[in-house]
């Protein structure tokens, strides 16, 4: 009896439908330029927007440990916009930093485990 009902608990698992998970944000290109208030980073991202239920809703910047030194927070959807490139400007980055990392976000998936490393000139 215990058997039987232990296995009727873990047959719903099994029926149940995998959870929805899209492709994440791809940063496609990055460049950054130096200006008198800090720097400027330009983002080139592709990701499978929907609609406003599901799309790439953000990108940060890293330093090489993880710091986040600044958020672009994407506004709308770019269904029809696919690749889309937006800046950020005056994000303060060290002194003497070569490398920092850009990694992007879905709405609906969270943080790309992927980031792009972009050298500093």
């Amino acid at each position: 009896m215990l058997l039987r009902l232990a296995t009727l608990a873990i047959c719903p698992l099994f029926l149940a439908p995998p959870a929805a998970k899209a492709d994440p944000p791809v940063i496609e290109d990055a460049s950054a330029r130096p200006s008198a208030d800090g720097w400027t980073i330009s983002v080139t991202l592709s990701h499978p927007d929907t609609g406003w239920d599901h799309y790439a809703d953000g990108w940060r910047v890293l330093d090489m440990d993880g710091n986040e030194l600044g958020l672009r927070v994407l506004a709308h959807p770019h269904v029809r916009e696919q690749p889309f490139t937006r800046s950020l400007s005056n994000i303060q980055i060290p002194a003497q930093t070569t490398q920092v990392q850009v990694q992007a976000r879905c709405l609906i998936d969270g943080w790309a485990r992927a980031t792009y490393h972009l050298s500093l000139p």
